[in-house]
């Protein structure tokens, strides 16, 4: 263990986990997973899954602010492979992230230990694999931080905390889907919609996914974990009043029914205040011709009768999705992980230092379907970015800065295969500008970070549309969705040194090349900015069996 005084140790071990307190130190949490490959049938087709410890979906993580969460993962499968904790953001350590720009992938029999800390973060999260099109097969769970006892929430405790975990699904294996986009076409529509797993067959024969006592309230965590389709979220008779979102408390407004793009996560209360029997959650996909439905059942304890088969209907169109999105409010009074309220930071009164266009395109390269940002598709090196950048062998591996930060339509239009990193200025403020010309949504994480979306707009972005950003309360998260024929700006201080992953969550885009790295380095080389590479840390391809170094030292 790393600092802390070691006075005191209470150890308390329970299946897998390993919760140990020491004084003066954050607490330890122990988790040994074993992924291996398993059957299920969750569209009702018996199909390879991904599981861990034998489940499907994988673990629930339950942590709290400042954690030291401890992950041994033991790689049981045929392939390399990766788990990233989306929305994590790992202060000072992306040797952590689980992504092909950060990590050397866990190597088929072998495992490797993930330490991480929720440093100063509360809220909804989910984990989900890297490697190859894994996802499609599983390997994902639910990640939730809950605040420390002494920060208050701002609303009552509820009676139980549940995860909703809600995805498209494919029959067809992962390796065929890799195989598809390896070919260059694309893996098509999907084959069904799952919630924990599962998909409803709403005949009477469905068992309960949640119990709920009359008259109390709880705690919902609903994450999109899949592939590619945007979903709306709704439970039958109920409404749900939106609290958080991807790690900040919200204005808190009711809402009939949600659209959780693909890697988002909605925090929402939901009181037991009906008729006591059965309920269906729902989930549908958006934007699609022909929609995809499934549903999950809530039962009330000493409830009598069936859930009505009349399911509520879904939102049409996406100006509906655009309009919600824009009644989503930070909370400006509420305090976070942190004693102090959220609005103390000031985000809209700090001057833009650099201004970043991104535009995805799509197109053909060698008559293989590629996906591009500003025309550069990328494409993950044997050496991950960041140890061949920690290594001093980066002049090898890639170049920086290979993208224009307002690219003009020649540059867009003739897409080129290489790395795609952005060197971006330690502490700097900047303004990042996603545009999207296509028919399909978009939806855009940045890993290491949070970000304030100030607008998601149709039309094409100019200096001029800044007069209407949001620069008050605009939701500090981790995602953002971009509707066809739109832009959407966030802006954000890169204060957080390491190697970090800007992508589509849009699975098959991000495989075929929609994501790119943004370096931020420490010009000092202080460990007060990025710790040193672990003694654990795998290493490959240039750097395979060279000395480990420590360019980083004290502040």
């Amino acid at each position: 263990m790393k600092g802390g005084v070691k006075l005191l140790a209470v150890c308390l071990c329970v299946a897998t986990a390993t919760v140990m307190m020491v004084q003066a130190e954050d607490p330890y949490f122990h988790h040994v997973w074993n992924v291996t490959y398993g059957t299920a049938s969750p569209l009702g087709v018996p199909q390879q899954v991904i599981l861990i410890n034998g489940q499907f979906p994988g673990p629930n993580i339950n942590s709290t602010s400042n954690n030291n969460v401890i992950v041994n993962v033991f790689n049981n499968l045929d392939e390399p492979f990766l788990i990233t904790w989306a929305g994590i953001q790992h202060r000072k350590n992306c040797w952590q992230d689980g992504t092909a720009g950060t990590m050397c992938p866990i190597p088929p029999g072998q495992n490797f230990t993930y330490h991480f800390q929720p440093k100063d973060q509360i809220g909804s999260y989910f984990y989900y694999p890297t490697t190859a099109m894994h996802r499609a097969a599983g390997g994902f769970g639910g990640l939730r931080v809950n605040s420390r006892l002494l920060i208050p929430v701002p609303y009552a405790d509820p009676e139980d905390d549940y995860t909703v975990l809600i995805n498209d699904w494919y029959t067809k294996s992962h390796t065929q889907l890799k195989k598809f986009l390896d070919s260059g076409r694309t893996i098509g529509r999907p084959d069904g919609i799952l919630i924990n797993g599962k998909s409803g067959k709403t005949d009477g024969s469905d068992k309960p996914l949640f119990t709920l006592k009359p008259g109390k309230t709880y705690r919902v965590r609903i994450c999109n974990v899949g592939l590619k389709a945007s979903l709306n979220f709704r439970i039958q008779n109920h409404k749900m009043k939106l609290v958080e979102m991807e790690g900040s408390h919200v204005l808190q407004n009711d809402y009939d029914s949600l659209d959780v793009h693909v890697g988002q996560c909605f925090g929402v209360i939901v009181t037991a205040d009906q008729e006591p029997k059965d309920y269906y959650m729902i989930a549908s996909t958006r934007f699609l011709k022909k929609p995809l439905t499934t549903t999950g059942l809530l039962r009330y304890e000493g409830g009598k009768g069936p859930a009505s088969s009349q399911l509520p209907a879904a939102p049409v169109g996406w100006a509906w999705s655009l309009n919600q999105y824009r009644s989503f409010r930070w909370n400006l009074t509420a305090s976070a992980a942190r004693p102090n309220p959220q609005g103390s930071y000031h985000y809209g009164k700090i001057n833009i230092t650099r201004t970043i266009k991104l535009v995805n395109t799509q197109g053909k390269v060698d008559g293989k379907l590629r996906y591009a940002l500003s025309g550069v598709s990328h494409t993950d090196p044997e050496t991950p970015l960041k140890l061949a950048e920690y290594f001093g062998v980066a002049d090898k591996v890639f170049k920086y800065d290979t993208i224009s930060d307002n690219p003009n339509p020649d540059q867009i239009k003739n897409i080129k295969i290489e790395p795609n990193v952005l060197n971006i200025t330690h502490r700097t403020f900047i303004e990042v500008v996603f545009e999207n010309h296509e028919r399909s949504v978009q939806s855009w994480h940045l890993d290491g970070y949070s970000f304030f979306a100030v607008a998601v707009e149709p039309g094409t972005w100019t200096p001029e549309k800044r007069k209407n950003y949001n620069l008050l309360d605009a939701v500090s998260r981790h995602t953002v969705q971009v509707y066809p024929k739109c832009w959407a700006a966030i802006l954000l201080t890169f204060d957080n040194c390491g190697m970090w992953n800007i992508r589509s969550e849009n699975a098959e885009r991000r495989y075929l090349g929609q994501q790119l790295y943004a370096s931020v380095l420490s010009p000092e080389k202080s460990l007060r900015d990025e710790y040193n590479m672990p003694e654990t840390s795998l290493q490959c391809g240039l750097v395979k069996g060279k000395p480990k170094v420590n360019p980083y030292a004290g502040a």
